[in-house]
């Protein structure tokens, strides 16, 4: 009976560590997943203001600066 509590108690701490592991992983890509749609939200407005129509105003990176 000890030897197979003993076998439960690995088993447990291992599951222990495996989870710990995983959550660390899903933790880090969450992360990762805000910054790429951040990245992603920046770009749909650049394509968007790239897309604009030619008579509308010119986006503030398009324009010289003021003393040219």
């Amino acid at each position: 009976m000890p030897d197979r509590l003993i076998a439960l108690e690995e088993t447990a701490a291992h599951h222990g560590a495996a989870l710990e592991d995983l959550s660390a992983i899903v933790h880090r890509q969450a992360k990762q997943i805000d910054v790429l749609e951040r990245r992603v939200a920046l770009l749909m407005r650049r394509a968007a203001e790239a897309e604009a129509p030619a008579g509308s105003a010119p986006a503030i990176t398009e324009s010289k600066p003021p003393h040219y």
